[in-house]
């Protein structure tokens, strides 16, 4: 079995700065894209930025020039950088890890960790 733990969620003002961080964990050999999804109370889960295993990233506009996504792909972690954080980022944001292959050759797709709250006060 594998399993994504994300952590470093808390309260922020605006205009301040978290780092995300998400591990996945058991017997993995390989991890192909690794993402970060938000939802806010009452609205649909939102993509916030995609890092391929070779390190291509793309981001939603809304968070572009503010967020870097980033991995370490011998550690099996992927990184959210938030900076210039405003009231509108508030939310859960959880971490998606796209195909999982792990040592023995069993594949795992669509990899979800629990969530991690950020909240941003004005």
């Amino acid at each position: 079995q594998v399993q994504l733990v994300e952590s470093g969620g808390g309260l922020v003002q605006a205009g301040g700065s978290l780092r995300l961080s998400c591990a996945a964990s058991g017997s993995i050999f390989s991890i192909t894209a690794m993402s970060w999804y938000r939802q806010a109370p009452g609205k649909q889960r939102e993509l916030v930025a995609t890092i391929t295993r070779l390190g291509i990233t793309n981001y939603a506009d809304s968070v572009k020039g503010r967020f870097a996504i980033s991995r370490d792909n011998a550690r099996n972690t992927v990184y959210l950088q938030m900076n210039s954080l405003k009231p509108e980022d508030t939310a859960v944001y959880y971490c998606n890890a796209d195909r999982i292959r792990d040592f023995s050759g069993r594949y795992y797709s669509d990899n979800w960790g629990q969530g991690t709250q950020v909240t941003v006060s004005s």
